[in-house]
């Protein structure tokens, strides 16, 4: 019990101090209830490449970078940056692609759901559920002898492509490079973000974090779920407090606010409840009637989430992070989840505070039944 809470500290501290860091960037220029979501920052970037031509949602989001950056000098730092790959990345490439599609569906990674649901947004509990259960069946499956292979080791160029193109997509980013789109409409998602050196601060900071305590929103639940071990998931409660208490602190939640201190140039109103939420999909409509399809959709949309990440072995963030520690195998994923974030915008299966895209609930469909065969098929033995 000892090593355990002398071990858990950490990722309790860091929880804290990531899920504040989470809280305060949306008063630091960030879009509400985004702060630093993982998915929705990658979406931007695919868009500021011109890979989509959604002009509301096109930025190099530099915290990315920083997560990529950070995690890279922090396993140098401590001996821990190995080069490897070759575990099935095509299968890495479509999975990370149908990973994508259910959060562009549901409006949000799982790190964006935790910061929804600690700006007050009910509706997070159900990508929640959503996710749980899609990690249960990622588990029944790695029950049943599903693998995507073993890494081995590669040259040292092969892993420092993914850090070389962060840096230079920053630099592309300080210099305001023509060869990039970004958002001009004020008050668009894709405008909104927070001072360029400040957001890759903010990414440095949290691959530190991340790569030292191997913080994963999906692999919190999967191994309480699959080993009974608690360490990640404090973690995550860690990072809900921090975000919750910083949000009345600063006040965010309006009248019901601490203090009200103005830490930023954005004004930030939060409330509670499954409605009215900033960025998120509607669950009434104008009469107020429960639109019940988008409670399902919203479920069935993180599962895909939670059963394609636990296949792959981590979150977007995790995968980001382990990008930054050399995996290949990872720099794939996230030109994975690039080429989600394009297909999901060009092919109106992205939702938006509207309503679901035209196409949204057949690209979570064909996701869900992909992953579903991708577990059945790759297994090394027979229940």
């Amino acid at each position: 019990m000892s090593s355990f809470l002398s071990k858990t500290k950490w990722i309790i501290l860091g929880g804290l101090v990531f899920g504040t860091l989470g809280a305060l960037a949306v008063n630091w220029g960030n879009p509400n209830n985004m702060g630093l979501c993982v998915a929705c920052f990658l979406r931007d970037i695919a868009g500021a490449l011109q890979l989509h031509t959604t002009a509301t949602v096109q930025y190099l989001r530099p915290e990315i970078f920083g997560f990529v950056l950070g995690s890279f000098g922090t396993s140098l730092a401590f001996r821990e940056w190995r080069p490897r790959g070759g575990s099935s990345p095509i299968i890495r490439f479509l999975l990370a692609i149908c990973v994508m599609i259910g959060a562009m569906v549901f409006l949000g990674c799982p790190i964006r759901d935790l910061l929804r649901f600690s700006g007050g947004d009910l509706s997070a509990l159900v990508g929640l559920a959503g996710l749980i259960v899609g990690v249960l069946v990622g588990i029944f499956f790695l029950k049943r002898g599903f693998t995507l292979g073993r890494t081995t080791k590669v040259p040292k160029i092969t892993g420092l492509v993914v850090p070389i193109f962060a840096l230079v997509l920053f630099v592309l980013l300080i210099i305001k490079s023509g060869v990039l789109s970004f958002t001009s409409a004020d008050g668009a998602p894709g405008s909104l973000h927070v001072n360029p050196w400040l957001g890759l601060v903010l990414g440095l900071v949290v691959g530190f974090i991340v790569q030292r305590t191997r913080f994963c929103s999906v692999g919190a639940w999967r191994d309480v779920f699959l080993t009974k071990n608690f360490y990640l998931l404090s973690g995550i409660v860690a990072f809900v407090v921090g975000a919750l208490v910083t949000n009345y602190v600063v006040g965010n939640f309006g009248a019901s606010g601490l203090f009200g201190l103005n830490v930023g140039p954005r004004d930030v109103v939060y409330h509670w409840g499954f409605t009215k939420q900033p960025i998120a999909l509607p669950y009434a409509d104008a009469d107020g009637n429960i639109l019940w399809s988008q409670y399902i959709w919203s479920f069935l949309s993180f599962s895909v989430v939670g059963l394609g990440a636990t296949l792959m072995g981590g979150c977007p963030l995790r995968t980001t992070i382990m990008a930054g520690e050399g995996d290949t195998d990872a720099g794939i994923s996230i030109l994975g989840y690039i080429a989600g974030g394009a297909i999901a915008m060009n092919f109106m299966v992205a939702s938006s505070g509207a309503g679901m895209g035209k196409y949204g609930t057949w690209g979570v469909a064909v996701a869900l039944v992909f992953c579903l065969a991708i577990g059945f098929l790759m297994r090394e033995k027979e229940a």
